[in-house]
């Protein structure tokens, strides 16, 4: 079979492969890339980690700014980016635990206050939805923003308090807003702007019904 078989034109014009637009495949680089950036810890390469990994934020920037730019958004690019970034953040933040221990252990507390209340917001979206949330509020992108920040500036030089603390009480209100909003919607929803936005459309609704 030959490999234009393989590539498909679809009807916006975009370049897709196997139904899969070019958005998709920078949310799939950084899933690709995650076992290479997991040897790069294993091999104490911190540099060539870091580098790697800023690669891979930027294309979270990418991906979420094709689709916007190309109208090809889709529930499915929505949960497919916020895999990606779920796991890239995991894979940074295990980078930091190991290139930056003793600020880990000194901090290991306000760490543990704002990661609970996120595992908490899975296990109430898997529970309710059966899969994570994609809501991508402006919270969301701001605290994600800030922890890329801080996880890279940490890696590139030393950790900084301010943006550590800026980012645990701004990952918290993301986390909180987005534990609201599950309760809000009865279905899995993707793209909320953020509670006022999604109060703003119930009471529309609302008056529409009535």
């Amino acid at each position: 079979m030959g490999y234009t078989n393989y590539i498909l034109l679809s009807k916006k014009g975009m370049l897709t492969f196997k139904n899969f637009n070019i958005a998709d495949w920078f949310s799939f680089y950084r899933i690709f890339a995650t076992p290479f950036l997991f040897i790069l810890i294993w091999f104490d390469l911190r540099l060539i980690f870091t580098w790697l990994l800023l690669i891979s934020y930027c294309t979270d920037a990418i991906d979420g700014y094709l689709a916007r730019r190309l109208k090809i958004t889709s529930p499915r690019g929505s949960q497919l980016d916020s895999f990606g970034d779920q796991i890239t953040l995991i894979v940074g933040l295990i980078g930091l635990f190991y290139f930056e221990t003793d600020f880990i252990k000194a901090n290991i507390c306000l760490i543990l206050i704002a990661f609970i209340p996120y595992i908490i917001q899975m296990l109430i979206a898997y529970f309710k939805y059966g899969k994570a949330t994609a809501f991508h509020t402006y919270l969301a992108k701001l605290s994600a923003v800030l922890q890329s920040v801080f996880i890279l500036w940490s890696l590139f030089f030393t950790p900084e308090y301010v943006l550590f603390y800026t980012m645990i009480i701004i990952g918290l209100l993301e986390t909180f807003e987005e534990i609201a909003l599950i309760f809000m919607y009865d279905n899995w929803a993707s793209d909320v702007k953020g509670m006022y936005w999604a109060l703003r459309d119930k009471r529309r609704l609302k008056k529409e019904t009535q």
